[in-house]
């Protein structure tokens, strides 16, 4: 190395000529380095009408559109009723609604035990409850429609069909056609519930039969009402209008309520659901039924057993088909299995390459959180031409019934069957500060992990704003981390998260205030 000021000592060959100099080698060395040419961007192709059409303005379908969008993409989305699918206007948010207006009337209810006094009688206005459901929704729909013009996306009412893979026929409600040429499709149409086979059972909102979508539209509280199905769409609705005055009867013919998540949740919700007065069969079915003047008798069967549960409205809370009919998507290539459209792999991509599919439409995982996360993956791999996966391992489960119920990961059953050797902790809710505080005592966490390395495998949970305190557990198990980090982080005193820290203590052998 030479000092400031110091000149290099020209090298000489074996000739005695003057050697070529660092910096001439350095410079001929940068010259002979290719110029990198500049990547074309696949979008926009001007010979398509769009870049992306996307089918349905679901969350997965108006999620996709507006990221197809930010990334540089024309973006038409077709949808044939109204903005924000089934999610917005039949199902997540009315129904959150409902639940909101009876857990508010609960808490009025039982304002004693906190030391308020409520004088006069204390009852629900159904249609007040209801009109203010109907503003939320509008509210929301009106946001995505604005969020499509903050970001220059075509909105079409109508029914998409395809002439071929890069060519749709969309019937507007004015009843003429429209011929569109695409780039690529993204399928978002969602799925719509289904009537059951069950004999005697006919007719539909007309004769009291009732579907989830009929009930987050309802004009009135039947005295009595069958609730068939105990998953998330049963229990939500079993706690809305158990709480609001019906004599509610909930048939599960799994063993346990919530049959899709730890056993221990669906049987702590039983418990909960059963105290305020709703009849949980569980290992039941509905066997037949038969109208009788304005009533319906029910026949439900469980084991050997019968018994006659006579009811005003029967809602059917299970079964849901794709929304692919009339799409001609078999005859392009797309292929459909009996739950939906086929998808290749976990990029989303149909056997048709051009074409994606996403959320309930492909009889997947039937969740608008994954439907948006799956429409943000679709259309990133289309415009960028990439294969990136969807990762499934942390996918959020929620229901919002009062407890709330949340889970992300394996159970307990799961992990076992797996091969894994587990390591459970538990921690009610009960002693913690905060819950005698707020009133809100019911429930626990449990925590499912890996004994020997400690990672977590899954957290499940019931008690209050659970839905809202599982996504530490979500980023847990995207991280993959370990019972060493998760006990590692502080949490805030006095809060109802400090039974996650509790959890993750147990499984290790040393919650501090587990009795």
């Amino acid at each position: 190395m030479t000092e400031p000021g110091q000149a290099f000592d020209l090298p000489q060959n074996g000739n005695g000529a003057v050697a070529t100099s660092p910096v001439e080698s350095l410079i001929a060395s940068i010259s002979s380095v290719p110029v990198e040419q500049e990547q074309q961007q696949p979008m926009p192709n001007e010979q398509y009408d769009a870049d992306i059409v996307v089918i349905g303005a679901g969350p997965g379908g108006y999620v996709a559109a507006i990221r197809a969008s930010q990334l540089g993409a024309r973006v038409v989305c077709v949808e044939k009723e109204f903005l924000g699918g089934t999610c917005l206007n039949w199902g997540c948010i009315p129904s959150k609604a409902m639940i909101a207006s009876a857990e508010r009337l609960e808490d009025v209810r039982t304002a004693d035990k906190l030391g308020i006094i409520v004088q006069g009688e204390v009852k629900p206005d159904f249609a007040k409850i209801m009109a203010r459901k109907d503003k939320i929704v509008q509210t929301q729909r009106g946001g995505v429609g604005m969020l499509f013009k903050k970001n220059g996306i075509r909105h079409i009412e109508g029914f998409a069909s395809f002439k071929d893979p890069h060519t749709l026929d969309i019937k507007g409600k004015d009843g003429k056609t429209e011929k569109l040429t695409t780039q690529y499709v993204l399928l978002a149409m969602g799925s719509s519930v289904i009537h059951l086979n069950i004999p005697g059972l006919e007719g539909g909102r007309d004769q009291n039969i009732w579907t989830s979508d009929d009930a987050v539209s309802a004009t009135f509280v039947p005295k009595r009402m069958l609730i068939l199905g105990g998953g998330a769409v049963g229990c939500e609705f079993s706690y809305v209008f158990g709480t609001l005055g019906s004599e509610v009867t909930v048939v599960e013919m799994m063993p346990n309520l919530l049959p899709m998540m730890d056993s221990d949740l669906g049987v702590e919700l039983g418990k909960s659901l059963s105290r305020s007065g709703i009849k949980i069969k569980t290992g039941a079915t509905l066997e037949k039924c038969e109208r009788v003047g304005e009533a319906w008798k029910c026949t439900v069967k469980k084991g050997a057993d019968s018994e006659i549960v006579e009811v005003d409205v029967v809602l059917l809370g299970v079964g849901r088909k794709a929304n692919t009919d009339g799409m001609n998507l078999e005859k392009i290539g797309v292929q459909l299995h009996k739950r939906g459209v086929s998808i290749v792999d976990d990029s989303m991509r149909t056997h048709v390459p051009n074409i994606f599919a996403i959320g309930d439409v492909t009889g997947r995982i039937q969740l608008a959180h994954v439907a948006s996360h799956e429409g943000i993956i679709a259309v990133t791999n289309a415009i960028r031409n990439e294969k990136r996966p969807v990762d499934y391992k942390a996918v959020p489960n929620c229901v919002y019934t009062v407890p709330e119920v949340a889970s992300v990961g394996l159970t307990q059953s799961e992990a076992e069957t797996k091969g894994y050797d587990v390591s459970i902790g538990k921690f009610a809710f009960r002693p913690l500060g905060k819950a005698m505080a707020s009133g809100h005592q019911d429930g626990f966490v449990k925590v499912v992990a890996e004994k020997k390395y400690g990672e977590v495998l899954g957290v499940h949970m019931i008690g209050s704003h659970v839905t809202d305190m599982i996504h530490e557990g979500v980023v847990a198990l995207k991280l993959e981390g370990t019972l060493d980090y998760m006990v590692d982080a502080i949490h805030a005193h006095p809060t109802m998260s400090e039974a996650v820290l509790e959890a993750f203590e147990d499984a290790q052998g040393h919650s501090i205030h587990k009795l």
